[in-house]
């Protein structure tokens, strides 16, 4: 494996990557509405979001589970201040997302999607490739090399946690994938302590570790009334609960840089 993206990945003069500051990506799982976006939105402003997180279309387990509100969610996306990242599920989105998000997430599911990574490879948008289930480090970072072959050298690989025996938390976060990682490649890694955790009171705790460990940086979920989502609303943190993250992490990074 060549590996020979960028080992800092610049959106919109926010850069991400080897020698910079943390970089946080929050914000709710699905878009359910413009007034939630809007609202969680103005919450994150102050704290220091770098990105605003949100699916449009979102991928379930489930037929029945709320699928996201689909290219509508991606007009909304579009309208709000903060730059924005959100899963992209098909090749033909591709040019919704090209109009409408500064980072493109391939999640979990897609990880393997070979022929929407070719297509990722022909565009200059960076994307956030997440790590499958059950995929193996190797096969996580040939998936990267689809993207990079194609040309597209702003590639960040994220850490989301792997399917494992234990069921104490929704997955279990491979804090050695990062530092094996960040040894074997220079792509920039973001840790996603939310759906390894899938429960709130577990986010902290694997955030700080992830930060510890050597990533780049957070991708979050933040709801400030998660009791009325519809969409994975266990594993949501508030905005204050974030504030005190983001307070430590970025503590945490000093510490290691020095």
């Amino acid at each position: 494996m060549e590996n020979k993206g960028n080992s800092v990945v610049e959106v919109k003069g926010i850069k991400i990557g080897k020698g910079q500051p943390l970089v946080f990506l929050a914000g709710p799982c699905t878009i359910e509405s413009k007034e939630q976006a809007n609202r969680i939105h103005d919450q994150l402003l102050p704290l220091g979001v770098q990105f605003f997180r949100g699916g449009a279309f979102k991928p379930r387990t489930s037929p029945y589970s709320f699928q996201g509100l689909g290219y509508e969610g991606l007009k909304i996306l579009k309208e709000l201040k903060l730059p924005t990242i959100s899963e992209i599920t098909a090749i033909e989105q591709i040019p919704a997302f090209l109009e409408s998000v500064d980072i493109i997430q391939v999640g979990a599911r897609n990880m393997t999607n070979y022929e929407l990574l070719k297509a990722l490879g022909k565009i200059d948008k960076p994307v956030l490739l997440k790590r499958g289930f059950s995929s193996t480090i190797e096969e996580w970072l040939c998936a990267a090399e689809y993207i990079l072959l194609g040309g597209n050298k702003n590639v960040i690989l994220c850490e989301r946690g792997i399917r494992t025996f234990d069921d104490k938390a929704r997955f279990t976060l491979d804090f050695a994938a990062i530092t094996y990682v960040k040894r074997m490649s220079n792509l920039p890694l973001i840790v996603d302590p939310s759906h390894a955790a899938g429960k709130a009171f577990l986010v902290k705790d694997l955030a700080l570790a992830a930060v510890a460990a050597g990533a780049d940086g957070l991708l979050i979920e933040v709801n400030d009334q998660p009791q009325f989502s519809v969409s994975d609303p266990e594993q949501a943190i508030t905005p204050n609960e974030l504030k005190e993250i983001i307070e430590k992490a970025n503590k945490i990074k000093e510490v290691i840089n020095k």
